[in-house]
C-alpha cells in the first residue's frame, strides 16, 4: 500500500462515518499521511482526527477512535493505533513492502511521473529548455530552477504556465562559467540544492567522494545497477519478496537486539522513502521547490547504503543465491529506479558507472 492508497482508504473511512452520521463534518478533499516523527510509531501517521475535531465539536481522540474502528481490517493495514492527542498511526501488512517494490519495478521510469510517456526523460543536463523564468535577464539559478520545475510540474501532472510553448532561453554567462568550473551535474546540483530563500554555496571544485551529496546520490544509483550486473554474472535475477534477517546489523557496543532493531529501522526507512517519492514530487510541484526533490534523493541514497550494509543483496563467498538475495536485489533495483528518476527530473545524469 502506497501513501496515496492509504490516504484514499482513510478518506473513505471519513466519508463512511459522515454518511452513517457517526460524524457531522464536511468531508475533506484529501487526507495527509506521512512517516511518523519517531521510529516505532508504525509506518505512517495522520492528524486527520485533530483537523476534524473543531468542526465536529468533539475531542480528537473520540474521532480517532471512530475512524480506527472503521479502518481495522482494511486491506494492506495490519494495525491502527491512536497516539497522543488523537494521531492515527498505521502499521502496514507484511505484503505492503513487497507490493511497493513490485510497483516501483513495474512502473520503472514512470514511477512518480504522471506525465505523458513522451514527456519522460527530457533533458539530462541540457539547459536549452528552461520554461518560464521570472526575470527578463535570468541568472544561472533562475534558468536551472525553472527548467527543473518544468519537469517536476509535468511529472506531477501540473499544466505548464505557458501552455508548453515557452521559448528557449539562452544560457546565461554565469551558468556557462559555473559549468566550466564544476561540470554540468555539480553545477546544477549546487543551484538546485538550496531552498529559494537560502544562498547558493559554490564549492571550489567538485569532489568525487561520498562527502559530496550529489556524488553520493549518483553513486547509490550506479551501485544499484552494478548489483544487477553482478547478480547476472552469478546467474540470478531479482524477485520482490521477504528480504530476510539482517547480517551483522549491530554496531560496536550495541547488543544484538539493539542492532536488530536498528537494522529493521533502516529497512523501514528505505521503504518509506521509496513509497513517498511520488508525494514529494507533487509537493515540490505545488511549492515550486525543487530542493524538496534534492533532499529526498539525499535521504534515499543514505538509506540505501545503510540498508545495503546490513542486508547484502549478493551472496558472499561460496554461498549460493537464495530467495532473500533475489528479494534484496529487487529492493536495490527499486531504490536505483527512484534515484535515477529523481536525478532525471533535476536534469542530472544517473551514470551506469562511477
Amino acid at each position: 500500500m502506497t501513501p496515496a492508497e492509504l490516504s484514499r482508504t482513510v478518506l473513505r473511512s471519513v466519508r463512511g462515518a459522515v454518511e452513517e452520521q457517526e460524524l457531522s463534518v464536511p468531508v475533506p478533499a484529501r487526507i495527509v499521511v506521512q512517516p511518523p516523527p519517531r521510529p516505532g510509531c508504525g509506518d505512517y501517521a495522520s492528524n486527520v482526527a485533530l483537523q476534524l475535531a473543531r468542526q465536529a465539536g468533539r475531542p480528537a481522540r473520540e474521532i480517532a477512535e471512530i475512524l480506527r474502528k472503521r479502518l481495522i481490517g482494511s486491506a494492506g493495514i495490519a494495525r491502527v493505533e491512536i497516539a497522543g492527542p488523537g494521531f492515527l498511526n498505521f502499521t502496514l501488512g507484511d505484503g505492503a513492502q513487497v507490493a511497493l517494490v513490485r510497483e516501483v519495478l513495474a512502473q520503472g521510469d514512470g514511477y512518480g511521473d504522471r506525465s505523458a510517456p513522451s514527456a519522460r526523460g527530457v533533458g539530462g543536463g541540457d539547459v536549452a529548455d528552461p520554461g518560464p523564468c521570472p526575470d527578463p535577464a535570468p541568472s544561472a539559478r533562475d534558468v536551472v530552477v525553472a527548467e527543473a520545475l518544468a519537469r517536476i510540474r509535468a511529472a506531477a501532472g501540473v499544466a505548464a504556465d505557458d501552455g508548453g510553448q515557452a521559448a528557449p532561453v539562452a544560457t546565461p554567462p554565469d551558468l556557462t562559467a559555473l559549468i566550466a568550473r564544476l561540470g554540468v551535474d555539480e553545477a546544477r546540483w549546487v543551484l538546485l540544492r538550496p531552498a529559494a530563500q537560502d544562498p547558493v554555496r559554490v564549492p571550489e571544485r567538485p569532489v568525487q567522494r561520498e562527502s559530496n551529496p550529489r556524488f553520493r546520490v549518483q553513486y547509490a544509483a550506479a551501485r544499484a545497477r552494478a548489483l544487477r550486473r553482478y547478480a547476472r554474472e552469478l546467474g540470478f535475477g531479482s524477485e520482490p519478496g521477504d528480504v530476510g534477517a539482517p547480517v551483522g546489523g549491530h554496531a560496536a557496543g550495541d547488543g544484538p537486539s539493539a542492532g536488530s532493531a536498528s537494522a529493521a529501522q533502516s529497512l523501514q526507512t528505505f521503504h518509506t522513502l521509496l513509497a513517498t517519492y511520488p508525494s514529494v514530487i507533487d509537493l515540490a510541484a505545488r511549492l515550486r521547490a525543487p530542493d524538496r526533490v534534492v533532499r529526498h534523493l539525499e535521504a534515499t541514497a543514505d538509506a540505501f547504503f545503510r540498508w545495503h550494509d546490513v542486508y547484502p543483496p549478493l551472496p558472499v563467498g561460496e554461498q549460493k543465491p537464495l530467495a532473500v538475495h533475489r528479494a534484496r536485489l529487487a529492493l536495490a533495483e527499486a531504490g536505483g529506479t527512484v534515484l535515477a528518476n529523481g536525478l532525471r527530473l533535476l536534469g542530472i545524469s544517473a551514470p551506469e558507472h562511477l
